[in-house]
């Protein structure tokens, strides 16, 4: 699986614009989706960073635009943000100073559980299990640094 890559400033680390790839799958279900697009990561006001992510979401042959907003504050250290949806509710903490991290949000009934794993200066991944009563699913997204010119 290769080796981890410790980001001492997760903030310096995430600016900027992220090619975004992510499998769906319906462990219960047996189903299995794919969303394709961009993240962007520019400054917020006050310190931090937005992460707009943008881009398509196909599931069961049908294809929709998908959005969403995420805020990423500075935390008690530079490898650490407090992650926050668009509205200011709190997600989850987030550490890449060892180049891992995992984090859990519990939703209602439902346990978000998020693995982060940085694995060079372009390139890192997240999978999230989500478990609760009506759902079984595995989220996995991979992020890959686009160049100026892309």
């Amino acid at each position: 699986m290769g080796e981890l890559w410790p980001v001492p400033d997760v903030l310096a680390y995430l600016a900027g614009r992220w090619r975004t790839e992510r499998s769906v799958r319906d462990l219960a279900g047996g189903l299995e989706g794919r969303f394709e697009g961009r993240t962007s990561f520019d400054a917020l006001d006050g310190g931090g960073l937005v992460g707009r992510e943008s881009g398509a979401f196909t599931w069961q042959g049908v294809t929709r635009p998908a959005e969403r907003t995420l805020r990423y504050e500075p935390g008690s250290g530079p490898g650490r943000v407090d992650v926050r949806f668009a509205d200011g509710r709190p997600f989850h903490g987030l550490d890449l100073s060892s180049g891992h991290h995992v984090a859990d949000h519990p939703c209602a009934a439902d346990l978000y559980r998020g693995e982060f794993t940085v694995r060079g200066p372009d390139r890192w991944r997240t999978v999230w299990r989500v478990g609760g009563p009506a759902k079984d699913l595995l989220l996995t997204t991979d992020y890959l640094r686009e160049t100026p010119d892309a």
